[in-house]
């Protein structure tokens, strides 16, 4: 079956079905509709220079379990759950991440950090990254995915696999220790 434009109004669970139909050109739709927002999260998470490596990981790696993938559940949190993990993967051997982040975000594509625009500037959202980099591992990943990601709270909690409360602890710590570490006010952190 050939891509067409309709395919792209398509809802998720229907291109779903026609996948495990055995129609790939239907996964070749969700790649396309979900791949920018799958690298965006693997870059802020810490993949750097690896994340189209991860990205395509999970991307093979979704694919290869989509029959385990419940169809009443939206698949977005789902992939971006095994972008996460792969992403965990990838740098579980570097030897430090703060150096891993500075790759990064030297060249960390203007696309990729949309979420982050309302940083006054390149500096602002160089310091903003830094020193999310310089939270606790787990308190850094929330804050990447509900600020940078701009991922809702539920969203969050799959992606990470975590409860919801732990999500909104883990934010509400994170927020306050970027407040205290940028000596910035809470709106322009909270809106980062």
């Amino acid at each position: 079956m050939t891509i067409s434009a309709d395919d792209d109004a398509t809802p998720d669970a229907e291109l779903i079905g026609r996948v495990r139909g055995g129609d790939t050109d239907a996964y070749a739709v969700l790649v396309r509709r979900h791949a920018p927002m799958a690298m965006r999260t693997a870059v802020l998470l810490g993949a750097g220079s690896d994340a189209e490596d991860v990205v395509q990981e999970a991307l093979v790696k979704a694919y290869r379990t989509l029959d385990r993938f419940r169809a009443d559940r939206p698949f977005r949190p789902w992939l971006l759950r095994i972008v996460a993990n792969e992403t965990r993967n990838a740098h579980r051997g570097a030897v430090r991440r703060s150096a891993r982040e500075e790759r990064a975000t030297r060249s960390l594509p203007k696309e990729l950090i949309d979420p982050a625009e309302e940083v006054a500037d390149r500096e602002g959202k160089e310091q903003l990254l830094a020193a999310v980099d310089r939270l606790p591992e787990a308190m850094g990943r929330v804050v990447v995915c509900r600020c940078l990601l701009d991922l809702d709270e539920a969203t969050t909690a799959v992606v990470l696999g975590l409860p919801r409360g732990t999500v909104k602890s883990r934010l509400s710590r994170g927020l306050r220790r970027l407040r205290e570490d940028l000596g910035t006010t809470t709106e322009r952190v909270d809106h980062a």
